[in-house]
């Protein structure tokens, strides 16, 4: 394997499909339990899960005057549990049945002393399964689930920079398992009207106050049957006047009307001479379309990119 495909690997959607199907009902599991025990904190932000050096990470949850975390390791291929008294568990990463990994994790927590109880209905899945009645072999191919956290890892990486140049409210760049995406969000400081709701299987309440102020959102998602292809997306809320028809870079970027977002296909920045570069343009033309149909204070939000060890002057 060559330096750009460890770097920026190939997605091929058919192939990895099964695997990252069965990762998005998994990564739910692991995200209920972090809901079950963290106190709520704005737009859902105590949810999320984090990309790690190995994999896809809860951080510490909080268990009553303890906690542990949960950490998808795409190396070692295993659910890793790790308490803060020095516990661990480890749940195999294999092709199984999601009722069987469910079962696992959460006697394994109970073993270690931190029994949870979870909403085990996935959500953001149309004719969604309760975890426990669901049955059905999922699969589970570890080069597949490898080269997605691979692509997690590089995406973090320039989303991380892109967040810099923010001094705005910023979320943080984090992987959210309803959707299944990595994002990383701003705030133009105003509240916004109230979203419709209507997400399949997401309480309207959760959706509304995570869409409670004007956003421009971005992000990397794998695809579905449509787009046959993992995509970077740019979204605002609410979508200001304009915006659809903004030109924004680079030239393989296009405005979707079914998703209602600026999509770029992953292929396109894997394949640019200089794909952070690539990245980028498309982070930032679309925030700027964003920003500007919607009027924000952008003198007041924006900053030069930060840069290593140097903090920023202030007059």
């Amino acid at each position: 394997m060559g330096v750009a495909e460890r770097h920026w690997p190939e997605l091929p959607y058919d192939a990895l499909k099964p695997t990252l199907d069965s990762l998005h009902l998994w990564t739910q599991i692991a995200g209920k339990i972090r809901l079950a025990c963290t106190p709520w904190l704005n737009h859902s932000w105590h949810t999320t899960l984090h990309v790690s050096e190995r994999g896809l990470a809860t951080g510490f949850v909080p268990h009553g005057t303890s906690g542990f975390g949960l950490e998808f390791d795409f190396l070692d291929h295993a659910i890793v549990v790790r308490t803060c008294d020095g516990g661990e568990a480890r749940i195999a990463l294999r092709p199984r049945s999601t009722a069987g990994l469910h079962a696992e994790l959460i006697e394994s927590l109970a073993a270690l002393g931190f029994p949870v109880r979870i909403n085990t209905r996935p959500n953001e899945i149309p004719d969604a399964v309760p975890f426990p009645r669901d049955e059905r072999p999922r699969a589970y191919d570890r080069d597949a689930a490898w080269r997605f956290w691979r692509a997690l890892a590089q995406c973090d990486r320039v989303f991380r920079l892109f967040r810099t140049g923010f001094v705005g409210k910023a979320s943080p760049v984090h992987f959210f398992w309803g959707g299944f995406d990595l994002a990383v969000t701003r705030f133009s400081g105003r509240t916004a009207p109230p979203h419709p709701g209507g997400v399949p299987n997401l309480p309207d309440d959760v959706v509304r106050e995570a869409y409670s102020h004007e956003v421009s959102s971005a992000g990397f998602w794998p695809g579905d049957d449509v787009t046959r292809g993992a995509s970077f997306y740019s979204y605002a809320y609410p979508e200001p006047a304009g915006f659809a028809k903004a030109r924004v870079s680079p030239g393989a970027a296009a405005y979707d009307s079914r998703l209602g977002e600026f999509l770029l296909p992953y292929d396109a920045v894997r394949d640019a001479a200089d794909p952070d570069a690539a990245l980028l343009a498309f982070l930032q033309s679309t925030y700027d379309a964003a920003a500007d149909a919607g009027h924000w204070d952008r003198a007041a939000l924006e900053v030069p990119p930060g840069r290593i060890g140097r903090p920023r002057h202030i007059a």
